[in-house]
């Protein structure tokens, strides 16, 4: 039977055709939206793990209650001891400690005096050790775009934008002005090293990235650190692993009547991001349903006049004695190889839009000037395994559900009419 219907497609392409364009677009979009709105997730946790939050965050009980304000003065010390401990204690982790602050940027001119001034966001990372895991992170080798990284303490890294727009050449020295762990000034000269585009609006702004050693001893934080950020292996946030590792840790470390205990979050929940991460989750099914709706509206129609032409065939292969229900279900099959075929090559040309989207992206840098959260410049899609098989559903089911309202008019065909019908 499934031979014969496809025969019988495949020779009428009237039945066949719009079907299955309108069935292959509908899919094409669900496929090129769902591998857009993976990219734009998978970037979103990406970055802010990187330069913010990491996977999960271990931080002093006080700090984490205004970690946005970046308060050094609740950091936690003795971090050299608490790096021993969750390494031994979580090894298959990667584990870096930070250095969040901010301040006014001071280039002096040949006689000492201000030539350029500017506010800057200024990371403290583990940039001179061995085997330092920060390069990889925050993609730094790749990201520099004059000068050199910095190999020794004192040197400092900006950004390349916020570099050009203070005028600083490599070589230059640069002041940092700003306040200590304990809230008096801080004064430290850096000499620029080298410049850094890391492609993210907010931070291509007004970066400067500075070892922690250096940082420590300018903002007086010996062997401190607001933050301990930890990543998974291979770099993929997984949200049930990270709360089994927060519930663990906070269980052994975290003493709630010691506001300068450690205590672990993690990326959902000190980015904020639970909500966005919630909402487009239930995106995807709003993206199906909506997608499906449509299609079934419209093979609804097209069944509607496909039936239409093909009354005198109905009546005929009921007065040849089929059953309501045979025809009925030889129509649903019909739809279904349509569906089939309809999701094959709608899949095929979504994915195709969906690889040249990923590997080239949308820039949207002018669209986010004044964006203070981490975006990247350029939006990717990205392909998964569910991008293969995305389809299926609005693809099958838009079709079926559509020939199965266009077809329940086969049951009212009365039988005492069949010859009157034929006649004519």
């Amino acid at each position: 039977m499934i031979k014969f219907l496809a025969k019988g497609l495949v020779r009428d392409r009237s039945r066949s055709l719009f079907p299955v364009l309108i069935t292959s677009a509908g899919v094409m979009l669900t496929v090129v939206v769902f591998s857009w709105i993976n990219g734009f997730l998978s970037d979103s946790i990406s970055t802010t793990a990187k330069f913010d939050t990491g996977h999960v965050c271990i931080m002093s009980r006080a700090y984490a209650q205004d970690s946005d304000q970046m308060p050094n003065d609740l950091a936690l010390l003795g971090v050299d001891k608490l790096m021993d401990t969750i390494k031994h204690d979580y090894p298959k982790m990667i584990w870096t400690p930070r250095i969040r602050f901010g301040g006014l940027l001071d280039i002096p001119d040949e006689e000492g005096e201000t030539r350029a001034q500017g506010p800057f966001i200024g990371l403290g990372v583990d940039l001179l050790s061995e085997n330092t895991p920060e390069f990889d992170i925050l993609n730094l080798k790749k990201g520099v775009m004059r000068g050199k990284l910095p190999s020794q303490p004192g040197e400092v890294l900006l950004s390349d934008e916020f570099a050009l727009r203070l005028g600083v050449e490599i070589g230059e020295t640069a002041t940092i002005i700003s306040s200590t762990m304990y809230g008096g000034m801080a004064l430290a000269n850096f000499v620029v090293a080298g410049t850094v585009r890391f492609g993210i609006t907010a931070i291509d702004r007004s970066a400067m990235i500075a070892d922690i050693g250096d940082v420590r001893e300018a903002l007086n934080m010996e062997n401190g650190a607001g933050e301990i950020l930890g990543f998974f292996p291979d770099f993929f946030y997984s949200h049930p692993k990270a709360e089994a590792l927060v519930k663990d840790f906070n269980s052994r470390y975290t003493n709630v009547e010691d506001e300068f205990s450690p205590v672990m979050g993690d990326l959902k929940e000190e980015s904020g991001m639970g909500d966005l991460l919630d909402f487009i989750g239930g995106y995807y099914s709003m993206v199906i349903v909506f997608f499906t709706v449509i299609m079934s509206i419209v093979l609804w129609n097209a069944g509607l006049m496909g039936s239409l032409r093909r009354y005198g065939e109905i009546g005929v292969r009921l007065a040849m004695g089929e059953t309501k229900g045979h025809v009925y279900r030889s129509m649903l099959g019909e739809s279904l190889l349509i569906g089939l075929a309809g999701s094959v090559f709608g899949t095929i040309l979504g994915l195709s839009i969906a690889f040249l989207l990923q590997a080239y992206g949308v820039p949207v840098a002018s669209m986010l000037k004044n964006a203070s959260m981490l975006f990247s410049d350029v939006m990717r899609a990205r392909v998964t395994i569910g991008s293969y098989f995305i389809g299926l559903i609005p693809g099958l089911a838009a079709t079926i559900l559509g020939t199965s309202v266009a077809g329940i008019g086969i049951y009212r065909r009365q039988t005492s009419q069949l010859f009157k019908e034929l006649e004519v």
